[in-house]
């Protein structure tokens, strides 16, 4: 059996996340009320059968750091394992300078584990992936490197690396971000995009990053300087996601796969889980999401007077534990543990963060609400954008994202 190792970069500073990467890493941001960015990618390791996993940090970590320890431990006696890998500055004085250095400056994790195929992950997407039929199809065609790609629609080209792929699923172009993606064949709607998934055998990867840190003028990153040269030389084949089955998934959820890279596509993807048929479903219980166990109470719904319209509900929303909704109402929103909603409030497409709490006959529409934030009674937030931007951060979509710990007057 090969041995695998999966080497997962979670180091980025996530600066199009602000204000929710203040003060936390982008992999650490919450997502679905009790989850994690990061819990994603090593649930699907998990569910895979890959048991070891080294996740790669950097900017800001401890919040990272303290979930890894406390949510992800493995059994040692099977040699299994989540280990975090702060950047230690074994080549020189200086940080990460890209995704490729990151894995140059930790080759003794991989002298150390000696595996036979490496999985070099991102840690900040949503999706499930089983990362063993990527290994097969990588194995089959005796690939250098595999990249797992799925279509996206031509004006977010600009976003992604492009694939062009030949018939036999071997890559024969790639670009990086480019200002005018070129179409896809056969549908000029939509482009190939790199998932940031990669799969090496070891050999390769060993070779690319060594040679890659030779070179001063490189942007030491996977797609622009690895991949982009990569496939010129060794057999590289791209992995359609589309194909991936999961355990218990409905046909509607496969090939879902979000970037969560700036805050309007982050809010989103939340307000996905809401659906009444979400298209990807927090509730599959043969492929589930793995995260921290809570000792919190469960939620807690009061009043019931009709009488003063004094009722405790929420509808269409995600309420996770230790939550109070004390006559106020919630609707498609999501609400992270601890989160305390006084009487007569009113919270609609919001994403309220752990331990917050909303005052009395307070209004709050599409709003991201941070961590440990107290909204005074009788607020009105999501309502007027002009009086918002006078105080908090309004995406460009018209979120208002209040950050951690704010002080709201």
């Amino acid at each position: 059996m090969a041995k695998l190792l999966a080497m997962i970069l979670a180091g980025g500073a996530g600066t199009r996340l602000e204000p929710l990467t203040r003060e936390r890493a982008k992999p650490a941001v919450p997502f679905g009320g009790r989850y994690r960015i990061i819990d994603f990618v090593l649930s699907n390791f998990a569910n895979s059968g890959i048991y070891r996993m080294k996740v790669l940090t950097q900017y800001k970590s401890d919040s990272l750091n303290k979930h890894l320890s406390r949510a992800w431990r493995m059994t040692a006696f099977l040699d299994h394992y989540v280990e975090t890998v702060p950047a230690q500055m074994r080549t020189g004085m200086d940080w990460y300078k890209g995704s490729a250095d990151a894995i140059y400056q930790n080759l003794n994790i991989i002298t150390d584990e000696e595996p036979d195929h490496i999985f070099v992950f991102g840690a900040d997407h949503i999706y499930r992936m089983d990362c063993r039929q990527m290994l097969d199809f990588h194995v089959e065609r005796k690939a250098a490197c595999t990249v797992a790609a799925i279509p996206v629609p031509l004006h977010e080209g600009r976003e992604f690396g492009i694939i062009d792929v030949g018939p036999d699923g071997r890559m024969r172009g790639f670009v990086e971000k480019p200002k005018n993606p070129p179409p896809m064949p056969g549908n000029d709607k939509y482009c190939l995009a790199s998932m940031g998934n990669y799969l090496f055998t070891t050999q390769s990867l060993v070779q690319e990053v060594v040679r890659d840190a030779a070179d001063e003028s490189s942007a030491h990153d996977f797609g622009k300087s690895i991949i982009s040269e990569l496939y010129k030389r060794e057999p590289v084949y791209v992995y359609d996601f589309a194909t991936n089955v999961i355990a218990g998934q409905e046909q509607k959820e496969r090939g879902y796969w979000r970037d969560v890279g700036n805050i309007d596509t982050y809010y989103q993807s939340n307000m996905d889980l809401v659906e009444v048929d979400p298209v990807f479903n927090l509730y599959n219980d043969r492929w589930p999401i793995y995260t921290q166990p809570n000792n919190f109470p469960p939620a807690k719904f009061v009043f019931a007077d009709l009488e003063h319209r004094r009722v405790g509900h929420a509808m269409d929303s995600l309420v996770s534990e230790g939550c109070i909704i004390s006559g106020g109402h919630v609707r498609r929103s999501v609400l992270s543990p601890k989160v305390r909603v006084n009487s007569f409030s009113e919270i609609e497409d919001s994403l309220l963060f752990e331990n917050v709490t909303i005052g009395r006959r307070c209004r709050i529409r599409r709003a991201i609400i941070d961590k440990n934030v107290e909204i005074p009674q009788e607020t009105t937030i999501g309502y007027d954008l002009e009086e918002d931007r006078r105080r908090f951060h309004v995406t460009a979509g018209g979120v208002v994202v209040i950050p951690k710990g704010m002080k709201v007057a």
